[in-house]
């Protein structure tokens, strides 16, 4: 009988993330097109508390020593999970390892310090820091639990006057100090009231460096589940050219207004799933992303992804594609997804220079309320222009910008209801180039309070089958 329990007890050991990697199944059933489903990342069952490794939890002691400690000392095991308990656990950048899971408990907040100079990367050419966390050409990472991740990013991100109160702008300056630029409509962290030194010799050279919170790259076998990702400097959870990334009931958060404030950004990744999660954003919420080719990457491209089971409060756009493009969107699926109060439902942007070719996407059973624009949008103009910058420039384009324009097609969208937003569906592409069709909406109700449609026949091929687009009326 002993030999029995004993038995029991350890299957019982192993079992959670064999249940948890069976569960995921259940997201890739019925799909309307075949995708090659995610498996949870492997990590060796030994554990490390933070405080075992010199960690203080006061939020005053900087613990960056004490991550790479605890991070080191799994290594050494073959790996395992670093716990950090409830506190709150000041640091600068933490690169995880291969087999590394960070686990937070309850309570427990990780608050990356707003020195700059903690983050300076120790290649002369890079043009960014380093992230909060990152990892790179790394295998089974992951971020689990039910705590805090914060970026601090007030102390690196421009603020646009337009989009503060008097209340706000005046506790920018008041709390953070800072520099006003283009007569008073644009303020920068700089010269920091915290005695921080920049790290640049003007404060538009600082903010282009800003980081991402979570940014791992070329790497495989990679979750999130679990904690609350906010205030990123720049982007909350970014992985660039990954194979097999999990994101599962994450919650991202930071001001509506914060600059390039992306959610969830899958750029280039093969194999992904992004379910139960919670965006309440300052710019893309669920955003896919493709740049060039990375000839020895594990994933080029974005395909075979599900994005299932989300909300997304504010955004600019709930569900985003671009908009980089270039190597290619394919098999990828999204349903069951509530956006409400973003500033566009279902944003497809792009443009010369940044434009590659969609295959087989598929977006279903979606809910839309209070939409600001429009609920559906193409967009093949595209052009990022940076805080700061002539928003009437007029970009150029070298020849070789111009083989990558945008290929908007083979894109199916239905059973989606909205009630409220300006537009119901625009889409518009490119004189002389075929940047927008093979488009199919079909069997959704807009309910809009300005425009119905406003496709151009000329540049764009959207097939529209019982649609109803009704206008907003007094009930």
């Amino acid at each position: 009988m002993k030999k029995l329990i004993a038995g029991v007890v350890a299957l019982l050991a192993v079992l959670p993330a064999a249940i948890k990697a069976q569960d995921y199944s259940k997201y890739y059933q019925n799909l309307p097109v075949a995708v090659a489903q995610v498996s949870r990342p492997v990590i060796p069952a030994n554990n490390v508390m933070l405080t075992e490794v010199g960690g203080v939890g006061d939020g005053v002691t900087l613990n960056t020593e004490a991550f790479e400690k605890g991070i080191s000392k799994l290594t050494k095991l073959g790996g395992g999970r670093l716990t950090i308990p409830a506190g709150v656990w000041l640091t600068g950048p933490i690169m995880l390892k291969d087999n590394i899971e960070l686990h937070l408990e309850k309570n427990a907040v990780i608050a990356f310090s707003p020195d700059k100079t903690l983050y300076l990367d120790k290649n002369p050419k890079a043009s960014r820091v380093y992230a909060c966390i990152r990892a790179s050409k790394r295998k089974n990472i992951a971020i689990t639990g039910e705590g805090i991740i914060d970026g601090n990013g007030e102390h690196w991100r421009p603020v646009k006057r337009s989009k503060v109160s008097d209340v706000e702008w005046k506790t920018f300056h008041e709390v953070i100090g800072g520099v006003d630029r283009d007569g008073g409509k644009l303020f920068y962290p700089w010269d920091a009231k915290n005695g921080f030194a920049n790290i640049a010799d003007t404060p538009e050279k600082q903010e282009k460096m800003r980081n991402d919170i979570f940014r791992p790259t070329d790497c495989e076998n990679v979750l999130v589940e679990g904690v609350t990702v906010q205030n990123a400097p720049k982007f909350h959870v970014h992985p660039l050219n990954c194979r097999n990334v999990i994101v599962d009931g994450v919650t991202v958060r930071c001001p509506w207004n914060a600059q390039n404030g992306d959610a969830i950004d899958f750029s280039d990744v093969n194999v992904g799933l992004i379910v139960n999660c919670v965006v309440d954003a300052g710019d893309d919420g669920l955003c896919m992303k493709s740049n060039r080719t990375k000839p020895n990457s594990p994933a080029n491209g974005c395909e075979d992804i599900v994005i299932q089971d989300n909300t997304v409060f504010h955004a600019h756009g709930g569900f985003v594609l671009g908009s980089e493009t270039i190597s290619g969107m394919r098999r990828i699926v999204v349903r069951n997804c509530t956006f409400s109060g973003t500033d566009t439902g279902l944003r497809f942007k792009s443009g010369i220079g940044r434009g590659g070719k969609t295959e087989q996407m598929y977006i279903q059973d979606i809910t839309m309320t209070d939409i600001q624009e429009e609920a559906i949008v193409f967009q093949c103009d595209y052009v990022d222009r940076p805080a700061g910058s002539d928003p009437n420039a007029v970009p150029t384009y070298t020849e070789e910008q111009r083989k990558s324009a945008p290929d908007f097609q083979g894109i199916r969208i239905e059973n989606i209801t909205c009630r409220g937003a300006k537009t119901g569906i625009k889409a518009s592409g490119l004189l002389g180039l075929d940047c927008v069709h093979d488009i199919d909406i079909r069997n959704s109700t807009i309910r809009y309070n300005k425009t119905a449609t406003q496709i151009d026949e000329k540049t764009a091929r959207v097939q529209l089958t019982a649609v109803n687009l009704i206008p907003e009326r007094k009930q």
